[in-house]
């Protein structure tokens, strides 16, 4: 069970924790993510949620929100750059719910399942490399 007494990492620290965790992504996945934003918001917003026909905000824990690399053609223009979306409250809660991990981990999880779809993986791809659900 995660320690518990300690105030909940902040939005900053956070984000400090996500900056870690692509630092350490091989160059090559670093090098193919160039121009992609990383965020960190409390909860997805309800345009959002809506979207995705989620009801309860702490069931989405990450979001891309771009076109995917496989996706683009020479024409490609974008108007925003793609970003990553983390959102702190699901995977704290998660995080407490599981007990098994660590915060540092789940937040890795989480970026790295959310840049697969960057790369232009399904859910399906990333499940059969890295089945979180077990």
């Amino acid at each position: 069970m995660p320690h518990l007494s300690a105030p909940a990492p902040s939005l900053a620290e956070f984000e400090a924790l996500a900056r870690r965790a692509y630092d350490d992504l091989p160059a090559e996945v670093r090098t193919a993510c160039a121009g992609l934003a990383i965020r960190v918001e409390d909860f997805a917003d309800d345009a959002v949620l809506d979207e995705m026909g989620i009801e309860d905000p702490f069931e989405l824990t990450g979001l891309y929100d771009g076109i995917a690399l496989t996706e683009r053609s020479v024409l490609h223009q974008p108007t925003r750059p793609d970003a990553v979306w983390l959102f702190r409250r699901p995977i704290l809660e998660e995080w407490i719910e599981r007990g098994d991990v660590g915060l540092d981990r789940l937040v890795a999880h989480v970026l790295v399942h959310e840049i697969a779809h960057h790369l232009g993986w399904s859910d399906d791809d990333i499940r059969a490399v890295d089945d979180w659900t077990e």
